[in-house]
């Protein structure tokens, strides 16, 4: 296997597929291709996959239905490839646990700096195998304490990348928690929709990588979702304020609920 592991192309596309194929192939990755959507399902499963390029329009079930087909048994990355530009699609793929979305045409250089982006931060375990324990602190929960954001009952640890609210875990996706840690850090500073782009791609030094209204879209659906899994309003939000126009900010601290852990 390849220093950067297993990548599955799933795309009916010869001319397309082989592109994609010689991209990952000069990222560094182990690379297998399928045509269809069943064939790739159990490549994905075969392998194991660690990064998936899925193209939604396939020939016997579509992309979506794949991608919850490959959400049963697998974390891999998961980068949703289409012609299509409908925000529904790019909705119904992040809901689905799709990592990332991107549209045809594209750049061979974009899509391999993203896949890029995503392998430098690893995920939240989830399903399958829990993740290693951490070693229990000696004399320092001052130290550890440092890796832990805290606002309105919500915890994010930076180095376990987990988040926690009233003591129970919160399951996050590799954007959500990245878009909630930066939120948390940045301490009620506004974060525009542009940075928060930068934050998901992990580009926060590239100010010249061209960003779409789709990128920032996608930003939407992220902190949506982040919402839902939250609980929180955003017509009274506790963590997530939208400023209309700009982009999101941490909202105030506000008095401890009774019960409510610290």
């Amino acid at each position: 296997m390849s220093e950067l592991g297993v990548a599955v192309v799933i795309e009916d596309d010869a001319d397309m597929r082989n592109l994609l194929q010689a991209v990952l192939l000069q990222a560094g990755f182990e690379v297998h291709t399928a045509s269809d959507g069943h064939e790739g399902v159990q490549a994905v499963r075969d392998k194991p996959a660690n990064v998936v390029i899925l193209d939604i329009g396939l020939p016997d079930i579509d992309g979506f239905e794949v991608l919850r087909r490959i959400r049963q048994f697998s974390n891999a990355y998961v980068v949703m490839l289409t012609g299509r530009t409908e925000e529904p699609d790019m909705l119904t793929a992040l809901h689905g646990g799709a990592d990332d979305y991107i549209t045809k045409p594209f750049r061979p250089l974009e899509l391999r700096a993203r896949i890029s982006a995503m392998m430098r931060r690893p995920r939240q375990s989830s399903g399958g195998q829990p993740p290693p324990a951490e070693p229990k602190p000696s004399a320092s929960e001052t130290q550890a304490a440092e890796f832990v954001l805290r606002h309105n009952g919500l915890a994010v640890n930076r180095k376990s990348r987990t988040a926690a609210l009233g003591g129970k875990p919160v399951e996050l996706t590799r954007s959500e928690f990245d878009l909630l840690h930066d939120l948390m850090r940045a301490a009620g500073a506004v974060r525009s929709r542009t940075e928060l782009v930068r934050v998901v791609r992990g580009e926060y030094s590239r100010d010249t990588t061209y960003i779409s209204e789709s990128d920032e879209r996608a930003v939407e659906v992220h902190i949506g979702n982040l919402r839902r899994k939250l609980g929180d309003n955003p017509e009274a939000p506790r963590w997530l304020q939208t400023v209309r126009g700009v982009g999101y900010r941490l909202a105030q601290e506000q008095p401890e609920r009774p019960g409510q852990a610290s």
